[in-house]
């Protein structure tokens, strides 16, 4: 027996109208083609279902023992539906963000107010992590989508570049110089520069610092043990980076992406040149999965805000 629940549901409709004409109506199917589907149900169950005159149609005794048991079946199937429908709906309204601490203490504020006013049925969730936790958040379906510098592709995960970003020193301002709030001093400065430097960096195995380390080595001159990464002072954030920099402790290398949490700190900035080298800021999501038009909007909203962070690197301070 192989009973559908278009059928199932036809005869339901035809035994509580109790008229084949009307329940063809209401199943935008003609009345033949109703009889027909009916006919199959009877010749599957081996028993007639309808007691037929040209009047009216009633169930027999087959019929009366299988309306209980197929009303349930598709008032349940319809309810599963509805359940399933409302899920996708949630899903649709939930937008699950991972991000590198970063991002999310210094951009996430600014992103989420701006969205949350243009979208407000929409629940903005963010998991902040370091950047390998991102990308697991992102491959677990934990989060639908992860911002961070994902240096290097992965099986499974789908990248979208969203800005280039330059490597740039952040020093201590000298105490004798006056600093303007929110104006950190800028300029630029060669990698040849950070010779005689006391360094302080991320830890050896964060990919940002490994590309630091490669230019590093091709400087001339350098003092390597003076600049050994087992006697340099190591932290796992910028925020930290920033702050012992702005003591005095050492010169931080960093991304020109760090600029805003640069602004309110006594630090002075300046771009690397010669080479002048660049890190991709990637959008993550999980390979294969559908990608709403609330990520496509989301995605537009961080990519123009990055874009002015990037353009404060071509200004200059007066």
């Amino acid at each position: 027996m192989n009973l559908s629940l278009r059928q199932l549901k036809a005869f339901v409709l035809v035994a509580t109208l109790g008229n084949f004409t009307r329940a063809a109506e209401r199943l935008h199917i003609t009345q033949a083609g109703l009889s027909v589907m009916m006919r199959e149900m009877e010749t599957q169950l081996g028993s007639r279902l309808f007691d037929r005159t040209t009047r009216s149609v009633t169930l027999t005794e087959a019929g009366h023992a299988l309306l209980p048991v197929a009303s349930a079946a598709v008032g349940q199937l319809d309810a599963v539906a509805s359940r399933i429908a409302a899920f996708g709906q949630v899903s649709r309204k939930t937008l699950r963000i991972a991000a590198t601490p970063l991002v999310s203490s210094h951009l996430m504020p600014e992103w989420f107010g701006t969205f949350a006013s243009a979208h407000p049925e929409v629940d903005l969730r963010l998991h902040e992590a370091e950047i390998a936790q991102v990308h697991a958040l992102v491959e677990q379906g934990e989060a639908d989508m992860g911002f961070g510098f994902f240096t290097k592709a992965s099986h499974g995960i789908e990248r979208t570049l969203l800005q280039s970003f330059r490597l740039m020193k952040v020093t201590a301002v000298p105490r004798r110089l006056p600093r303007k709030s929110g104006k950190p001093p800028k300029g630029s400065a060669t990698w040849d520069a950070l010779r005689d430097d006391t360094l302080i960096g991320l830890p050896p195995d964060n990919p940002i610092q490994q590309l630091i380390e490669t230019h590093l080595a091709r400087i001339e001159g350098m003092d390597r043990a003076g600049h050994a990464l087992d006697t340099r002072a190591v932290f796992r954030r910028f925020e930290t980076l920033i702050g012992m920099a702005e003591a005095g402790i050492g010169t931080a290398i960093m991304p020109t992406f760090a600029m805003p949490a640069c602004r309110h700190r006594a630090v002075r900035w300046e771009v690397l040149t010669h080479p002048e080298v660049t890190l991709g800021f990637h959008r993550i999501v999980k390979r294969g999965r559908a990608k709403p038009e609330l990520w496509r909007q989301f995605t537009e909203l961080a990519a123009s805000s990055l874009q002015r962070i990037d353009a404060l690197a071509d200004e200059r301070g007066s």
